[in-house]
């Protein structure tokens, strides 16, 4: 079923008896739990950008259209996505055009990203995806048109359902249309890279690059292994610790010099310069690392410096290639398809406090095992209240994140 616009979608929902398995252009099929269900539901048809206002700093686009060209509208108006939403198709193997049984994939589209909450390495300073919605246009499972939040920055309309169905991967409602909040562009990037550390060395590199007073945007450290498959970073030789700033040229030419004396104390550093910095941090937002390892792919989200503790726990257990994130406290980790492996990660984050995604892994093992940790009961019983409301037959992507919900 593609829906050609918000209302056809809606006849749909409201005639529908059997679960319905909903998405956009399908190049998020491979995360989270499968869905079973009868009937296929795309909002591939509900495309085109709808609001371009940039001196509001606001765009708004239907969920079916293809992030690139919300990003390209953004870019010819000097701006761009704060967020910085990865593309995981080639991690996932859905890398479109392609069929993969009856389903056609496609370009991811700003639905995609909105309801997974996708964010990239600028989370660390700007905040998830959720932060900069605004406002969203929906079809919830009972047929009913859900309007919330709205087109201006200082706006207060309403409860922030925006917050609740970005991440919601589906289950509570169809999202038809986004507005996002957008920034302007930087001029320039540079990174300040520091080799040979160790990841506990590393976490307290960028500890003190993330404390210092010249707005990093980007923390990260590679392995070796790791940081020799991205071709702006192999050069360097060695594992690789990142810091990088954007702004002005002038004031990011200046703050990273002094960055890198700052952090001299830390080890040899180099500045890479914008096309290099580009390229690596769009290969750190994309997984691009793991993108050959076969297996699993795990996101572990702990506090910093709990960080290189569990990646060392991953890699001791079953020999896990790793790359961290977000100054530390985002671990991406590959290992082998099995529940042993995913039962090692779940005991590591729980241990470090911390919580984990199966970002990646074959539909059986998705399908048998939590691919997020269980709720606590209080906070389950909220959400089977909340998917009730929403939701009332539990028609939408049933079982998406967590099984019988």
């Amino acid at each position: 079923m593609i829906p050609r616009d918000e209302a056809e979608l809606a006849d749909i929902l409201r005639a529908a008896s059997e679960p319905i398995s909903v998405r956009g252009n399908g190049t998020k099929l491979g995360m989270l739990r499968p869905v079973q269900a009868a009937a296929t539901l795309s909002t591939s048809a509900l495309t085109g950008i709808t609001l371009s206002a940039p001196k509001e700093l606001v765009l708004s686009a239907r969920a079916g259209t293809p992030l690139a060209e919300i990003e390209a509208e953004a870019a010819r108006n000097g701006q761009h996505i704060i967020a910085e939403p990865p593309d995981f198709s080639a991690l996932l193997g859905t890398i479109g055009p392609q069929i993969i049984g009856p389903q056609t994939i496609g370009p991811q589209t700003i639905g995609g990203v909105t309801a997974t909450n996708l964010s990239g390495p600028r989370r660390v300073a700007w905040g998830a995806m959720r932060d900069h919605v605004m406002g969203v246009r929906a079809v919830n499972g009972a047929g009913e048109i859900i309007r919330a939040g709205g087109r201006v920055l200082k706006n207060v309309t309403g409860l922030d359902i925006c917050k609740l169905l970005t991440g919601s991967h589906g289950t509570l409602a169809v999202m038809t249309e986004i507005t996002i909040k957008v920034l302007p562009a930087p001029e320039r990037r540079a990174t300040v890279a520091l080799m040979g550390l160790d990841p506990k060395q590393a976490v307290a590199a960028l500890s003190a690059a993330l404390g210092s007073p010249y707005s990093v945007s980007g923390a990260a450290h590679l392995p070796a292994a790791m940081a020799a498959r991205i071709p702006a970073l192999a050069w360097l030789g060695g594992a690789v610790t990142l810091a990088r700033i954007e702004d002005f040229a002038l004031s990011v030419a200046y703050r990273s010099g002094r960055l890198r004396a700052d952090l001299a104390g830390f080890g040899v550093a180099e500045i890479l310069d914008d096309g290099a910095s580009r390229a690596a941090w769009a290969a750190i937002r994309d997984a691009a690392p793991l993108v050959g390892e076969p297996g699993c792919v795990w996101r572990i989200s702990v506090r910093p410096s709990a960080g290189p503790a569990v990646a060392a726990t991953l890699e001791a257990a079953f020999g896990a290639a790793w790359f961290m994130d977000w100054g530390g406290g985002l671990v991406w980790a590959a290992g082998p398809a099995d529940e042993a492996a995913h039962a090692a990660v779940a005991d590591a984050a729980r241990a470090s406090g911390g919580t984990w995604m199966l970002l990646r892994g074959p539909e059986p093992l998705r399908a048998a095992v939590a691919v997020v940790p269980p709720e606590a009961p209080a906070l389950a019983a909220i959400a089977r209240r909340v998917k009730a409301a929403f939701d009332p037959r539990g028609i939408l992507n049933p079982g998406r994140i967590h099984a019988g919900l």
